[in-house]
C-alpha cells in the first residue's frame, strides 16, 4: 500500500520537485502547503502517514507546526528537510517530536531511506501507544471489577471467588462486559 505524504515548503519549485521524486519512489503525495499554519490544517483534514516539512516558513515555522502536528497525532512521522543546520534548529527540532532532520541539498536515496525509516518508527510508536492505551483500560477495568467484588462480598456475605463467579454469570446472561456489570454494582451503591 502506498504511503500518503504531505509536503510543506514555501518554495513552489521545491514542492514540485519533491512531489515528483516521491511519486516516482512509490509514495502518494496527498497534499501540499506553503506555510506551517496551512500544514496543520491540511494534516487535520487528511491525516497523512508522513509530513515532509521545511523549517523556515511564513506564519508558523516548520518546527512549531511539527510540534502541533505530532501533539495532535495527525501523522505517524514528520521529517524536517531544511537548509538550516545550526545547533539551535536541531535542538528545537528534538523537542518537537520529529523523526528526522535532513539538511538540503540531500541525495534522493538518503531522503527516501530516511522517509522509510521514519515511517517504520512512526508505526512502531503508534503500536506502542495503542498497547499502552489497552493496558490502561484493562487496569482500570480490573480496579472497577475488584471494587465491585468487594461490595458483593460484603453485601452478600460470599467469598471472593463466589462474587467473581456471580459477576461473570450476570455478565454472560446480560451479554455485556464484566466491567459494565461492575460499574452497575458501583453505581447502585451510591
Amino acid at each position: 500500500m502506498r504511503k500518503n505524504i504531505v509536503i510543506v515548503d514555501d518554495e513552489p519549485i521545491t514542492r514540485m520537485d519533491l512531489h515528483e521524486l516521491l511519486n516516482e519512489s512509490g509514495f502518494n503525495v496527498i497534499g501540499e502547503a506553503s506555510d506551517g499554519l496551512d500544514a496543520v490544517e491540511l494534516c487535520r483534514r487528511l491525516k497523512p502517514d508522513l509530513v515532509l516539512m521545511d523549517v523556515k516558513m511564513p506564519l508558523l515555522d516548520g518546527i512549531k507546526a511539527s510540534k502541533l502536528i505530532m501533539t495532535e497525532e495527525l501523522t505517524k512521522a514528520v521529517v524536517l528537510l531544511t537548509a538550516y543546520s545550526s545547533s539551535e534548529f536541531v535542538e528545537r527540532a528534538k523537542e518537537s517530536g520529529v523523526m528526522a532532520y535532513l539538511v538540503k541539498p540531500v541525495e534522493e536515496k538518503t531522503l527516501i531511506n530516511t522517509i522509510e525509516i521514519a515511517l517504520h518508527k512512526g508505526y512502531e510508536i503508534q503500536n506502542m501507544k495503542n498497547e499502552i492505551k489497552i493496558a490502561r483500560e484493562n487496569l482500570e477495568a480490573r480496579k472497577i471489577i475488584e471494587k465491585a467484588k468487594g461490595i458483593l462480598m460484603t453485601k452478600e456475605n460470599i467469598s471472593e471467588k463466589e462474587a467473581y463467579n456471580l459477576m461473570r454469570k450476570v455478565s454472560m446472561d446480560k451479554r455485556c462486559s464484566m466491567r459494565k456489570i461492575a460499574e452497575t454494582i458501583l453505581l447502585n451503591e451510591r
